[in-house]
Order: structure tokens, then C-alpha cells, then sequence
């Protein structure tokens, strides 16, 4: 979702993997971004990247602690080193089990006071049997999901009926500063430009998505968060330390020192700050979806209604009167 780093050449995408959704496309090269997350995690203060990772995660276990109920078993899909689960408390989930592709961001996970099982795999194929877990949870990852309508099939087989599935992703305007910068320096310099932002999810997509997958009972919503940094080449360097390079196919292998300038005076021109100061703004998506069990509250049927919406203007003349 995010600007291109990687100094490997671009390649032809592979056809999409056996058992993926017919028609499935495969914009993005999984091993390459499996690469970029090893790399984050073994920094000497992989730490200093992650307040975006921790304030969403902290959002998620805030939406988990909003249900009132304990979850025995629960999953975390694409954890990377553990953002939701040091908001988490065992009195809410008793046991943890983090999922991610990239091992060295589970060996380096920030600890929890919940008991946890950390397992590399792969979030388009959950190596879980169905109806496993009580809760799911997944924080920034799915964006970087090559099959999004079978990774969110998987997270609802493996869930329980009556499990719920809590979960973020980056939107459609994230860093939207950073990409019209960079199109207008390459338009200007190399009279051209090329994708350095990944294809995004229309949060009027997630619900289709979601219930197709199976869930009901569904809540999406957005939510922004702005950051502030000295220049571009700081939010760069940022977006590198979060594991976020772009990772996509059909990506620029390189971008021009000059062009890279061109950007950076361009950003702060159209978008800076009365301190210098330049930002940079993520489009976060909120989803929750429920596994159905029958216990669940179902809609009333359709002309089963005993009052209408005319009823309505009634009832505010009674209380005008009532009033007076």
C-alpha cells in the first residue's frame, strides 16, 4: 500500500497460487514483502517505526474490549511483532495464537502477559482446522493479501459459530500526500510516472467482501490518522522501518535522485506545514464481522412491522401537546 524502496528489478507476476478464488488477481510479490518484514524486525530499534502499528492495534483491542464476553482461543492474522496483543488482557482472551509470514517479526514479538503460540504461515492459507477460535483479529496486514475474498473465507472457517472477526486495513486515500508528489515530480522530470502506491480496497467493497465470505451482523468504518515529519525522505525511511515498501509486481525498481528532489520540494510546496513540517495521512478501515450461530438475533421479516414511519410526525404532535 505504501512507496516503493526495493532496489531489486520489477518482475512479470506469477499466475495466482493453486486454490485461489476464480479470477483471483496477484498484484503483489509475496516473498518479496515476506523479505521487507524480516528486515524491519531486525533493526537495531525496530520499535521506532511502529507507533502507527501500536495506535491501530490498540483500536483493534479496544473494539475486542467493547464485547463482554471472555474469548478461550484467539487468533491474530498477520501479527508481525504482537501490536494488539500487548493491549490485550487474559481476562479477555486466554490463549493467543499469532500468525505471520515473516519470522524474525515473531521471534522479536513484543511480549504479553497472555499465554501465546507464535506460527509462520501464510494469512491466504490458515494452517487451522475449521471452527478453531473464538476471535480473530488482524491489524494492518490484509492490505498485502493477493486473494483478499479467500483470506477473509479462511478467517471465517477457522472461526467458531458465534465467533467474531475484528480486523484493520490500510484505505484507498493513505498517503495520498506522498503519491501525488511523486507523480507530479516523474511528470515533471521524466515525462512520465509509475504506480509507487499499491491498489487499495473501496470500503464500499469490505461489506460485499465480508458477507459473501459468510459473516453477518457487519460494521465498516474510517477513521484517519495524520502524522507529521520533517520531510519526504523521512517518511520514506519510516515506511521502510514499518515493513511497508511497496511490494506490488509491477513496481518502479528505481526512483531518480533528481525526481526524489523534485518530490520533496513538491510535497512541502502543496502540502507542508506553517513549521516546515510536511503530512502524511493514513485511511484506516474497521471491520467486524460475526460467524452466524443460531442463538445470534436475526432481522424481523419484511412486513412483519406494526407501526409505521407516518406513525412518527403523530407521535411528535402528541408530545408538543403533552408539552403545553
Amino acid at each position: 500500500a505504501l512507496p516503493a524502496r526495493a532496489a531489486a528489478s520489477a518482475a512479470s507476476p506469477p499466475p495466482p497460487p493453486a486454490g485461489a478464488s476464480p479470477g483471483a488477481l496477484n498484484p503483489f510479490d509475496r516473498r518479496l514483502k515476506r523479505k521487507q518484514k524480516n528486515w524491519a524486525a531486525l533493526q537495531a530499534e525496530p520499535a521506532k517505526c511502529d507507533y502507527l502499528r501500536e495506535e491501530v492495534g490498540g483500536r483493534i483491542a479496544d473494539r475486542v474490549f467493547d464485547i463482554t464476553r471472555t474469548f478461550p482461543l484467539a487468533l491474530d492474522v498477520g501479527s508481525g511483532r504482537g501490536y494488539i496483543a500487548q493491549h490485550l488482557t487474559k481476562e479477555t482472551v486466554e490463549k493467543l495464537i499469532q500468525v505471520d509470514i515473516a519470522e524474525n517479526a515473531l521471534k522479536n514479538a513484543v511480549e504479553s502477559e497472555i499465554p501465546t503460540v507464535r506460527v509462520v504461515a501464510d494469512e491466504e492459507f490458515l494452517p487451522f482446522k475449521e471452527d478453531t477460535f473464538d476471535l480473530v483479529v488482524s491489524s494492518l496486514s490484509l492490505h498485502w493479501v493477493n486473494d483478499l475474498p479467500k483470506a477473509f473465507k479462511e478467517i471465517h472457517q477457522v472461526l467458531k459459530p458465534d465467533g467474531v472477526f475484528i480486523g484493520a486495513m490500510f484505505g484507498g486515500d493513505t498517503l495520498y500526500e506522498l503519491r501525488c508528489s511523486l507523480q507530479l515530480a516523474e511528470l515533471e522530470r521524466e515525462g512520465g510516472f509509475s504506480p509507487h502506491v499499491s491498489p487499495f480496497t473501496a470500503v464500499a467493497d469490505l461489506g460485499h467482501l465480508l458477507s459473501r465470505a459468510g459473516f453477518n451482523t457487519l460494521t465498516v468504518d474510517t477513521d484517519e490518522i495524520q502524522v507529521n515529519y520533517p520531510g519526504l525522505f523521512e517518511v520514506m525511511e519510516d515506511l521502510q522501518g514499518m515493513g511497508e515498501s511497496n511490494c506490488s509486481w509491477n513496481r518502479k525498481p528505481l526512483l531518480h535522485r533528481e525526481t526524489m528532489l523534485a518530490a520533496a520540494a513538491i510535497y512541502q510546496e502543496m502540502y507542508g506545514n506553517s513549521n516546515g513540517s510536511v503530512p502524511a495521512t493514513f485511511q484506516i478501515y474497521y471491520m467486524i464481522g460475526w460467524k452466524y450461530h443460531e442463538s445470534q438475533a436475526k432481522p424481523a421479516q419484511r412486513g412483519s412491522a406494526t407501526v409505521s414511519f407516518g406513525d412518527l410526525a403523530k407521535i411528535e404532535g402528541l408530545l408538543k401537546r403533552g408539552k403545553k
